[in-house]
């Protein structure tokens, strides 16, 4: 007959359960895995799945009781680490989506808004189509295996234990976070000026025609102008887009070698 002792079974239960937690919470944070529109139990069975196949791999437990106070902040401290990384992918998504309101409004549309799900507000319908370009170029470039691959590599670098979580951590998220409307705005600068100068051609003419109709035939010439320009900018707005989620992967194993002591 089988028996097993209690610190047996804590060992096994903490060899699962603890990435489990650090793998939910990236899950939840990132980029297309932590949208809305993913079911809530397709993320728990992926995660379910892969603590399944890296478990095993990784180094033994500490050996603290998961349902003690300190096997609690062991809980808690894997969340907010893969809360962190998957944050800190995202946030360049929330640089296309910044990106896409500033040039939504100075091209006249922002009228054209519809219920996003994802934030639980509006959003402009330009921003959304920069979106979904930045994942087009996230899944083009592997960038979800590329994520998974970081949170594996996490566990070697930051692995688990009770010590508490250096703040340095938080702040490199902050700071990286903060970075967001900097980069939406350096993305909508070549459409702005654009815009502008169109802008400032349509004030000369209404000063030098005061007969024109500035209102009838300013928003078809400033929609038509950013649309062309839109277009023309797009291939440059797929190499920007790459080139920052290439950056917010480099900044998620930052991130994660800060946390530690």
């Amino acid at each position: 007959m089988l028996s097993f002792t209690d610190a047996q079974l804590d060992t096994w239960l903490a060899t699962f359960l603890w990435p489990l937690f650090r793998i939910l919470g990236m899950l939840m944070a990132a980029p297309l895995f932590g949208h809305r529109s993913t079911p809530t139990r397709v993320k728990i069975g992926l995660g379910v799945f892969i603590a399944l196949i890296v478990a095993p791999t990784l180094p033994p437990p500490p050996a603290v009781a998961p349902g003690s106070w300190q096997g609690l902040l062991i809980l808690v401290n894997q969340v907010l680490i893969g809360v962190a990384i998957g944050f800190t992918v995202r946030a360049a998504f929330a640089a296309a989506d910044a990106a896409g309101e500033i040039i939504g409004l100075q091209m006249g549309l922002g009228f054209a808004a519809f219920f996003d799900p994802q934030s639980a507000g509006q959003s402009l319908v330009l921003a959304r189509f920069l979106n979904m370009l930045a994942v087009l170029v996230f899944l083009a470039v592997n960038g979800h295996l590329l994520l998974l691959d970081i949170l594996v590599e996490s566990f070697r670098s930051l692995p688990v234990s009770p010590s508490l979580l250096a703040a340095s951590g938080f702040r490199s998220v902050a700071g990286f976070g903060a970075t967001i409307f900097a980069i939406g705005l350096q993305l909508a600068l070549p459409l702005i000026a654009i815009l502008l100068m169109t802008n400032l051609a349509l004030g000369i003419l209404t000063r030098s025609a005061p007969q024109l109709n500035i209102f009838a035939i300013g928003f078809p010439i400033t929609l038509s102008v950013g649309l062309v320009a839109l277009n023309l900018s797009l291939p440059y707005f797929a190499l920007e887009f790459e080139r920052m989620i290439r950056n917010s992967l480099e900044m998620a194993t930052s991130v994660v070698k800060t946390f530690g002591p």
